[in-house]
């Protein structure tokens, strides 16, 4: 209890700011993979190279994926607390 008396709590300008922010980096990532990936193939002709590279970025994307479904459940669980807030 100590440590939550010295905790400052984040105001809800700050906390759409971290939305917001998250949002932009999201979409940045998803667009950086897609750049990648047209441009992973161009002069390569090793099959090998092709396989590892698409492999790779499947995984990068994947990642953002589960990284963006937990941050949207997290969201989530924000949106349904103020809500709940509202209704009391």
């Amino acid at each position: 209890s100590h440590i939550m008396s010295e905790y400052v709590r984040m105001t809800d300008t700050e906390r759409d700011q971290i939305d917001q922010d998250a949002q932009i980096f999201m979409r940045t990532c998803a667009d950086a993979i897609h750049q990648l990936r047209t441009e992973a193939h161009k002069g390569v002709q090793s099959t090998q190279v092709k396989e590892h590279r698409t492999a790779v970025l499947d995984f990068i994307e994947d990642y953002l994926k589960r990284v963006c479904k937990l941050y949207s459940e997290q969201r989530a669980i924000r949106v349904k607390r103020v809500i709940d807030k509202k209704r009391l």
